[in-house]
């Protein structure tokens, strides 16, 4: 932690130079913060299985300019899922790579947010750090002091975006190196979006921390659906604090799909705020050598008559570790609410872990919750029955695996992107880590 106070002090003005003044004028008081906080402790209530002080020990380098990117750097990451009608965003280690799309609806902003700041001050100041600020640790502290850059998307009152907006964060450098991203999304009354995140690294062999931070505002009758991809190397760490606000009669769904990694932290952290407001969160992670997946989620139900889906698998094999953490929270004033909270696991041999800990917390009466957890292994019953109709013990196994994924691939609404995940489940499956670049 040391070694990042030292460089903040020391590298300040490098680290404003490229930066708006409103977004430099955040980064005092989120280091002040910092340093009371330090990183999230190792075996805290919300971090026992996640070391974030062992992660970040060593020296990370920064990169404090922007990077000259070419395209042809650029046009390897292009999606070309069959079908997916998209607006395509990147980022280059948390810097937003400049384009134009002059065929957006009027007044929406998806771009950077360095030019976010500077077009609308009065917006920015309403919404940049608000979550994050309030009910952020000192991982998203650290975020908001070292920040340069980010990915902005706002839509204004009843706007309506048919295609799909999609942002891909690549990570990359010859260099073991750590990268702060920003994501912020601003979905005004009656708007609606559909936001396509893929995480995605260009080099092997360094190590790369990312640091992101989402805040997400949902207003009154306005929907979002966010849909999380991540794959990335064996040496990549990727820590993430996603905040959700919800207004009254909205609707979040967010899918987060984690196919090949390093070491991965996710926290969603969800406010169900106004009445008759839904969220749908949906959470698939498929691990195996060392690779570990931490998933730690909490909803809060505010007001009466919401409800929330949350349902999270994961696959694990060889000396895999998955956990997952999720605590659903019904204040008093939170009457008629549904809540469904499920984690269900399936663990390839006896040494890959599994820790689970759903929660409720109930302080209204009036509800209808449940939560549950179920982790084992492969049904024996079915194996063997298909083994005997001919099918080889290796594809039986594929076979189930995939079955076991084909709920939470339904959940997907993005046309396109659900058929195409179901062919990258299995070839992940099968031992084949592609790419979704290479899915021609």
């Amino acid at each position: 932690m040391q070694q990042y106070i030292d460089f903040f002090n020391s590298q300040r003005e490098k680290i404003d130079n490229s930066c708006e003044l409103l977004l430099n004028s955040f980064r005092q008081k989120a280091f002040e913060s910092f340093k009371q906080k330090g990183f999230p402790a190792y075996n805290s209530e919300n971090y026992r299985h996640t070391d974030i002080d062992s992660l970040l020990k060593d020296d990370f380098g920064f990169y404090l300019n922007r990077p000259q990117v070419g395209s042809s750097q650029i046009k390897t990451f292009c999606c070309n899922v069959p079908n997916l009608n998209s607006y395509q965003h990147f980022t280059f280690n948390g810097y937003y790579i400049e384009e134009s799309y002059p065929d957006l609806p009027p007044n929406v902003f998806s771009g950077s947010l360095n030019v976010f700041a500077r077009q609308y001050p009065d917006l920015f100041l309403k919404y940049y750090n608000r979550q994050a600020g309030e009910k952020g640790d000192g991982l998203t502290d650290f975020n908001t002091s070292f920040v340069q850059d980010g990915y902005v998307l706002y839509v204004p009152k009843n706007t309506v975006i048919e295609k799909v907006i999609q942002l891909t964060n690549i990570s990359g450098g010859k260099h073991n190196s750590l990268v702060n991203r920003r994501i912020m999304v601003v979905m005004e009354e009656g708007a609606h979006a559909r936001l396509l995140v893929c995480d995605h690294t260009n080099e092997e062999k360094s190590i790369l921390v990312a640091s992101q931070v989402t805040e997400i505002y949902v207003n009154e009758n306005a929907s979002l659906d966010l849909c999380e991809l991540e794959e990335s190397s064996l040496n990549t760490v990727r820590l993430t604090n996603c905040f959700v606000q919800q207004a009254e009669a909205s609707t979040v769904t967010i899918n987060t799909i984690t196919l090949s990694n390093g070491f991965t932290r996710n926290n969603y952290l969800i406010d169900l705020a106004g009445k008759r407001s839904e969220t749908n969160l949906y959470g698939m992670a498929i691990a195996d050598v060392q690779q570990k997946i931490d998933n730690f989620t909490v909803i809060n139900h505010l007001t009466s008559y919401c409800r929330s889906n949350e349902l999270f698998k994961y696959i694990l094999d060889d000396e895999a570790t998955g956990v997952f953490s999720g605590k659903i929270i019904v204040s008093p004033n939170a009457q008629k609410t549904e809540a469904f909270q499920s984690n269900r696991n399936l663990l390839g041999n006896r040494n890959c872990r599994m820790y689970s800990k759903p929660q409720l917390e109930i302080y209204a009466d009036d509800v209808t919750c449940s939560h549950g957890m179920t982790t084992g292994q492969l049904d024996e019953a079915a194996l063997f029955y298909m083994r005997s109709r001919g099918i080889s013990e290796r594809e039986a196994i594929l076979l189930l695996k995939s079955a076991f994924t084909g709920d939470i691939l339904q959940k997907i609404q993005i046309e396109g992107l659900r058929d195409r995940l179901k062919l990258l489940v299995e070839k992940r499956l099968r031992g084949e880590l592609m790419k979704c670049k290479g899915c021609v």
